[in-house]
């Protein structure tokens, strides 16, 4: 994940006609973000199938997707990994009540 944040983060200002990563950098940024629920839909229905491949390769590119938004706006993956391990030993009950609150 830190590895393909950082290939992300340097492909930025490469040219968008050879890269999808700069394509979708220095596109449209409802085009960028239509491509996460597009995967997430895609990733929904493989894990609704039974099909193994397929939901590896969908949350693949699920995940793909959800790292070029969060470089676009300079969100290190270590914020994620923090949000999670501060929820860690709390239930799902509990962590969504604290938040409305």
């Amino acid at each position: 994940i830190d590895n393909l944040y950082h290939t992300i983060q340097q492909r930025k200002n490469d040219d968008p006609k050879k890269s999808y990563t700069a394509k979708l950098l220095q596109g449209k940024e409802n085009s960028m973000l239509k491509k996460i629920v597009e995967e997430a839909g895609e990733f929904t229905f493989a894990i609704k199938d039974g099909d193994t491949d397929e939901s590896v390769y969908e949350c693949a590119d699920l995940i793909y997707h959800c790292l070029v938004a969060l470089a676009s706006k300079n969100i290190s993956p270590d914020r994620i990994k923090q949000e999670l391990a501060r929820r860690f030993g709390l239930s799902g009950i509990e962590e969504k009540n604290s938040r409305t609150d």
